[in-house]
C-alpha cells in the first residue's frame, strides 16, 4: 500500500471541477508523465499559481465541498497520481471523481466541514499524517500546532485502496 501522508497543498474553495484539475485540452494525452505538468494549471483561486510540477511539493490536497465535479474524466485523478498526490481531503466529492480516485488506489478522505476549517487555519506548509487503520488525519503546522480529525471511507473502498486500486484488487481476488 502506498504512503498517503505528506506535505499539504491547501485549495480553499468549493466546487473545484475536473477542468480545473486537468484542462480538457490535455485529454488527448494518455501517459501520466505527459499529464503531470498540467495539473491545476487553470485553477481559479485567489493567490494561487500553478507550478507545473507538484511532484515532491505536495502529497495531500485539501479542498472544500464537491471536489472533482464536472465531467467524469479519469484523466483528472491520473494527473493527481502522476504528481505524487495520493490523498485529497474534502467535505464531499463528486461521485464519479471519488470512485475514479479509489479505482487508482488514491484516498478520497471525507471529513466534516468544521474539521476542514480547523485544517485550513493551520495554513502554509503543514504536513498531514494518515492513520489508515484508525481512519484519522493529523495535520501539523510548522509552528507545532496539531489538528486531528476522522475521515470516512466504506469498507469496500478501503479494500480497493489497500490493494492498490481496482485492477490490482481484481487480479488478487
Amino acid at each position: 500500500m502506498i504512503d498517503f501522508g505528506g506535505t499539504v497543498l491547501f485549495l480553499d474553495r468549493d466546487n473545484i471541477n475536473t477542468d480545473e484539475i486537468l484542462p480538457a485540452r490535455h485529454l488527448t494525452e494518455w501517459k501520466w508523465e505527459t499529464l503531470a505538468p498540467h495539473l491545476l494549471e487553470d485553477l481559479a483561486l485567489s493567490g494561487f499559481q500553478a507550478s507545473g510540477n507538484w511532484r515532491g511539493v505536495a502529497k495531500v490536497a485539501v479542498a472544500r465541498a464537491n471536489f472533482g465535479c464536472g465531467s467524469s474524466r479519469e484523466h483528472a485523478p491520473w494527473a493527481l497520481a502522476a504528481n505524487g498526490i495520493t490523498t485529497v481531503v474534502a467535505s464531499s466529492f463528486a461521485r464519479i471523481f471519488r470512485q475514479n480516485m479509489v479505482n487508482l488506489g488514491l484516498l478520497p478522505a471525507e471529513v466534516a466541514e468544521a474539521n476542514l476549517d480547523r485544517a485550513f487555519r493551520l495554513g502554509g506548509e503543514a504536513v498531514c499524517a494518515v492513520s489508515w487503520k484508525a481512519r484519522m488525519l493529523t495535520f501539523t503546522a510548522p509552528d507545532g500546532r496539531v489538528e486531528s480529525m476522522p475521515f470516512s471511507l466504506s469498507p469496500f473502498d478501503a479494500k480497493l485502496i489497500e490493494a492498490g486500486g481496482w485492477v490490482e484488487y481484481a487480479e488478487r481476488y
